[in-house]
């Protein structure tokens, strides 16, 4: 029997799962834009051209140009334009060429405000161990080189595994424990000196792996995409109040490593405990609001508004809420924090963890 919580397999069926959603979206009726004038650093999307979904620049500017002020954004890894030949290992430099090609359309100012792509984060296979240095100086080059000034950030190498059948594992096709693997350890050690960052993105039950990896190399900024990974399919189906407890638990336990900072997002994924995409109408932003707080509220609680940072997950979370509701709920999630803590989940802490 087909499990249609499922996730996809891979980005081209991501990309399918939202791909016809826009009429669903549009029953909603556009909400009035909150706080419009606060600047906002996206520091999590995708962009791709896939056989049933596109979501290039065209499509990115039309989300972040719906109401809210998109300053900047980061682009994250989703095997988008590899190249097509020479050595494997390099071959996902295409995607940092790519990216830093759209960040350059931007940085012309003919899109107005928007530096899409200021920073770049890739993938590049650590398991390759101190070898891998090869492909992050091409990395390196690919973003505009330099430490300060080029537009390469860091490195995402996937871990998703679940023992589960019917959760499928990420992209990268990972082993089980991948982050306490002696070779991609070697591999992790070249990161910090190149001044790069680590995307940690696996499910929650391998939290405490992300909680070992840090300890292990405290002089490696780690960025937690997605507030850890809650899973709420196959086997995690019904039994929220059990993965939110252990969630929550590992969550405080990885808050005391001072090396790490969390993405509050990707709530919105068919994968996670959340599944507003089943409902007859999209939510409104006070509906995403509300099924989001005790997972972001404890997010804040653990790590500060210092290290942490709104994420729109895009094109993903489009499974769930349109651009314009996701930042309204955002906003409705950090009423009450003070300016200085604002300013930090909405851009501030972005614009430090990526160097923009």
């Amino acid at each position: 029997m087909a499990d249609d919580t499922a996730p996809p397999k891979s980005p081209d069926a991501i990309g399918t799962a939202v791909a016809n959603n826009d009429a669903w979206l549009a029953r909603r009726p556009p909400e009035d834009i909150l706080e419009p004038e606060l600047p906002i650093v996206d520091p999590h999307h995708h962009l791709w051209d896939h056989k049933r979904h596109r979501y290039l620049l065209d499509e990115l500017r039309a989300d972040t140009g719906s109401g809210h002020r998109i300053v900047a954004t980061v682009f994250v890894d989703c095997m988008a334009f590899y190249r097509a030949d020479g050595p494997v290992a390099l071959r996902p430099v295409g995607e940092t060429e790519f990216a830093n090609g759209v960040a350059a359309m931007c940085a012309s100012g003919v899109y107005g405000e928007l530096r899409a792509c200021a920073g770049i984060v890739g993938f590049a296979d650590l398991t390759l161990g101190a070898a891998v240095a090869e492909v992050l100086a091409a990395h390196v080059a690919a973003g505009g080189g330099g430490r300060q000034t080029g537009r390469f950030k860091g490195i995402r190498h996937a871990g998703g595994w679940d023992a589960s059948p019917m959760i499928h594992n990420s992209h990268t096709k990972p082993i089980r424990g991948l982050y306490a693997d002696a070779t991609f350890r070697q591999g992790f050690a070249q990161l910090a000196p190149l001044g790069l960052s680590f995307e940690a993105w696996q499910y929650h039950p391998q939290l405490p792996e992300v909680i070992a990896l840090a300890r292990a190399f405290p002089d490696t900024a780690i960025i937690l995409n997605h507030v850890g990974g809650p899973l709420g399919v196959g086997p995690y189906a019904g039994r929220n109040d059990e993965v939110f407890a252990d969630w929550r638990r590992h969550i405080a336990e990885l808050a005391a490593c001072p090396n790490v900072t969390v993405k509050l997002g990707g709530l919105g994924m068919r994968i996670g405990p959340i599944q507003h995409f089943k409902l007859p109408d999209p939510p409104t932003s006070t509906e995403v609001a509300d099924a989001w707080r005790p997972w972001i509220a404890a997010c804040i609680e653990s790590f500060g508004a210092e290290r942490c940072m709104f994420e729109s997950n895009f094109p993903v979370d489009k499974a769930s809420a349109s651009y314009a509701v996701l930042w309204n709920a955002f906003k409705r999630l950090a009423a009450g924090t003070s300016a200085t803590e604002k300013t930090a989940l909405f851009s501030g802490t972005a614009s430090r963890v990526y160097r923009l």
